[in-house]
């Protein structure tokens, strides 16, 4: 059985850090910031994603006898696809998404609210246990590693639906495609290679994200001064 405790501070260790990343993001949209329930709402939406994704890839793993398959594969296609979604249904239909910057912090903020409870899944089982150091490194390296995978591949959606939101309807969900594309295969490498890759490759893996995210950081200074032409285009 597990303690309400265990519970409690595997929420506060996966939920803590998703949200000193959300306000390091954030404050990359000081200009013109997004309102906060929206912000909030993906968060929270992402969070439901998780459950989403896990009973889809409860129902995938009854029918993929590869446990490789299973986490390089599937996961990466339904997990980017719950966040997408809950990013979707929560933020991006609103009128509020109206400048390109906009789809990178709801995207973000639903990829945060992902590994928030996907994180706290995975100290629970430590905590239970009593095992504080395993608990600590366990932190860690989610911390370092999902997270900031999490992170990249949803900005890597955003992106591509920033650098066409200014086109017509029909180009901006060609690119929403290809970033969703773009962010599993990001996913299935780093899966794969953190489960057949040798302790060297896997922090080499970990340092490449921490490039991906300087790299998107950038990126977002380019996005920032995408100008409308003119009307935006509806079809």
């Amino acid at each position: 059985m597990i303690s309400s405790n265990a519970i409690f501070f595997s929420l506060i260790g996966g939920i803590l850090p998703a949200l000193f990343w959300l306000y390091f993001w954030l404050r990359e949209d000081k200009l013109r910031p997004e309102p906060r329930f929206l912000i909030m709402f993906s968060f929270f939406g992402g969070m439901i994603a998780v459950i989403a994704a896990l009973f889809a890839e409860k129902i995938t793993g009854s029918l993929v006898a590869s446990n490789v398959i299973l986490v390089a594969v599937y996961a990466p296609i339904t997990e980017e696809l719950f966040k997408f979604l809950a990013a979707y249904f929560t933020a991006l239909r609103n009128k509020e998404d109206d400048e390109p910057i906009d789809p990178i912090m709801y995207l973000m903020s639903s990829a945060l609210g992902f590994a928030a409870l996907e994180n706290a899944l995975f100290l629970i089982s430590p905590l239970a246990e009593n095992h504080i150091m395993t608990s600590i490194v366990t932190g860690n390296l989610r911390f370092v590693g999902a997270t900031l995978l999490h992170i990249v591949a949803s900005a890597s959606i955003g992106i591509f639906i920033g650098f066409s939101f200014y086109k017509s309807k029909r180009f901006k969900f060609f690119m929403t495609i290809v970033g969703l594309v773009a962010a599993i295969a990001l996913h299935s490498f780093f899966n794969l290679f953190i489960i057949r890759g040798t302790s060297e490759n896997i922090l080499s893996v970990f340092a490449g994200l921490w490039v991906a995210v300087i790299f998107i950081i950038l990126i977002l200074e380019k996005v920032k001064k995408i100008k409308n032409g003119g009307q935006k285009i509806n079809s």
